[in-house]
């Protein structure tokens, strides 16, 4: 390896100690797919190096490498470790492009065994790989985000999206960056798992061949070599198949890379359990039922699972069929739909007939023929008798049963109705339907959101002059007036911070008038405030001072985790957004130039100035004064 003598002797010559830290860094990377330890080694002695100059982007560069070589070694808790201290390096060193990169590989992780905590690592990438224009983050997010969809059935078109533009982006900067290949590789062949799926074989084998095209001396390139087995499967070309999968697996036990070696583990195990080869099925079925235990990867858990359960029911040996069919549904999270019941209780029988047949042949060695019909006679009357008194046991429990069931679910209803009243109130109605059907809600991207904050400036000092339960009544008052004028203007509430209220128009439904209803909204709530202020006034009590900020432009919609579900909003519009209204004076409604410039010809605005926004520029702002009644 000339690059790695090279750079050694370069460490050896090397004075100053940043320059060592990115050698070994280098160093580090020379080894990916040859000698993950290794890669692990040099990076450790560069994060010692970057520790000690407290370089904080070279420390989180150092576990990066550690994380990423772990996770190819199948250590999925040791890779957590590390990418979660270059995540906090990262931060701490402010490289956008860095927590981005980190948040999409964390992602990644999760994507097996968490889904929605891949999802929300996922987003939290996407939102700042747009913010800073890292076209390569956003391929790589496309894809990953593609992988999240295409586990259900129900967002497979969704899938198919992110695919395609992860595409159209790798083919954009591929000539300018080398990067890009990897990512249009993985694309193109995601693209063909879809097509394979539906059993058009030759469109998935012609993507399957653009992604081998492109991964060629990837690490990814076991996965093509492998999609590119399992379409000839799909032909019956079982020679063809498992050509490419033990190349596939070859690729992949080079660098040792445990998850590849378990895709083309289950791929030949397939291809062998097709041709009715069912002890090396077996074998292989259990060599990557120990490799997805070991890497907590419960997709290909399952398919092992269904495979050992398959195979051994065909052996005839049903108890341990029955063995892997329970961890199947274990795996699978499920308590016993009617269609597993089924087969497991077809298992179970054929198990115990076949226990009843030897019983039966141990008793013909020491029986005649005579004395063994008669038994058979007399254990089928006997199952007969004991059967129907089965039968008029399940019918009394079942009658039994139902009377129980009809009671519980009058009361279940009115706890769902009220239950669905609840979550009404907390998510706009269209998410909280697709979370109750899907488990989760996808989250969805607007070309055209109106935002707007309000807050009240001086909260801090009114609160020292009032007692907390005043405070609270006040501010509750306050809010429930501007609920009633968001409902009347259709548009969403998205949530209180303190003294703060957020609501955006154009979502989850888009809308063609939100820009002017927000407006409409803003001039009433500035109205309401001027009217509380008044009664305060003849009280003698001080007045609430709202600043209210307004912006216009795309975000990202959408619920993430999975305990205290909130619908919120994110992206650059919300900043600026939050950056009118804290720019406000009290009392002001103050607009951007994008607003203003989509409701000019409606509404009476003057102009404010501008202001500096965060990777934006200046941007000009108006006051929002009046709507205009044409005559």
């Amino acid at each position: 390896m000339e690059l790695v003598d090279s750079l050694k002797l370069r460490i050896e010559t090397a004075e100053e100690d940043s320059a060592k830290m990115k050698l070994y860094l280098d160093l580090s990377q020379a080894f990916y797919n040859n000698s993950w330890d290794s890669a692990i080694h040099y990076a450790q002695l560069a994060r010692t190096i970057a520790t000690k100059l407290e370089h904080h982007r070279g420390t989180a560069l150092a576990y990066k490498n550690i994380g990423l070589a772990n996770y190819f070694k199948g250590e999925p808790l040791l890779t957590i470790e590390a990418w979660e201290n270059s995540l906090l390096f990262f931060e701490k060193a402010m490289d956008k492009q860095g927590i981005a990169n980190i948040l999409s590989n964390l992602g990644g992780v999760y994507e097996r065994s968490d889904e929605a905590r891949a999802l929300d690592y996922y987003l939290r990438s996407l939102i700042l790989a747009e913010e800073i224009g890292d076209h390569f983050r956003i391929a790589t997010l496309s894809n990953n985000l593609g992988a999240l969809y295409d586990k259900k059935p129900a967002t497979v078109d969704k899938a198919l999206e992110n695919y395609q533009h992860a595409i159209a982006v790798s083919e954009q900067y591929m000539d300018t960056d080398p990067r890009f290949a990897e990512a249009m590789g993985i694309a193109t062949g995601n693209m063909g798992e879809i097509y394979l799926k539906r059993d058009q074989v030759d469109s998935a084998l012609f993507y399957f061949r653009i992604g081998e095209k492109y991964l060629q001396n990837k690490s990814s390139l076991p996965l093509a070599l492998n999609n590119i087995g399992k379409a000839f499967l799909k032909k019956l070309d079982f020679a063809t198949a498992l050509k490419y999968q033990q190349q596939a697996y070859e690729e992949a036990a080079r660098p040792n890379n445990k998850m590849y070696m378990t895709f083309a583990l289950l791929g030949m195990a397939d291809t062998y359990a097709q041709q009715g080869l069912t002890a090396k099925a077996i074998e292989l079925y259990k060599k990557a039922e120990s490799y997805a235990l070991e890497l907590n990867i419960n997709d290909e858990l399952r398919l092992a699972y269904a495979g050992l359960a398959s195979q051994y029911s065909k052996t005839g040996d049903f108890a341990k069929a029955y063995q892997f069919q329970l961890k199947l549904t274990s795996i699978n999270e499920v308590i016993y739909n009617n269609e597993t019941d089924n087969k497991l209780a077809n298992l179970r029988l054929d198990f115990d007939l076949k226990k009843k047949e030897n019983e039966i042949s141990l008793l013909s060695s020491e029986k005649s023929l005579q004395d063994l019909a008669l038994n058979r006679q007399k254990l089928i009357k006997n199952a007969l008798l004991a059967g129907l008194a089965l039968v008029f046991l399940i019918i009394f429990i079942l009658y039994r049963n139902y009377r129980q069931k009809t009671a519980v679910n009058k009361l279940l209803d009115k706890q769902k109705a009220e239950i669905e009243n609840l979550v009404l109130n907390i998510l706009p109605e269209e998410v909280a339907l697709e979370l109750r059907q899907n488990g989760s809600a996808t989250p969805r991207y607007y070309e055209s959101v109106s935002v707007m904050f309000t807050d009240f400036k001086g909260f801090t000092n009114l609160t020292d002059q009032m007692s907390p339960q005043e405070i609270v009544s006040e501010l509750n008052t306050c809010f429930m007036a501007f609920d009633n004028l968001i409902e009347k203007y259709h548009l969403e509430k998205i949530k209180t911070i303190g003294d703060s209220y957020m609501c955006a128009g154009g979502i989850p439904t888009p809308q063609k008038d939100h820009c002017i209803r927000i407006m409409q909204a803003a001039l009433e709530i500035q109205q309401y405030i001027q009217n509380f202020n008044l009664h305060r006034g003849k009280s003698g009590l001080p007045p609430w001072e709202i600043r209210i900020g307004i912006h216009i432009g795309p975000v990202v919609a959408g619920v993430v985790g999975k305990k205290k579900y909130a619908y919120d909003i994110w992206g650059s519009t919300v900043n600026i957004a939050s950056r009118m209204e804290s720019s406000d004076e009290p009392g002001k409604i103050c607009i951007s130039s994008n607003a203003y410039n989509l409701v000019k010809d409606k509404f009476e605005c003057t102009y404010r100035g501008k202001i500096n926004a965060k990777n934006i520029g200046d941007i000009d702002m108006y006051y929002l004064v009046k709507e205009i009644h044409h005559a």
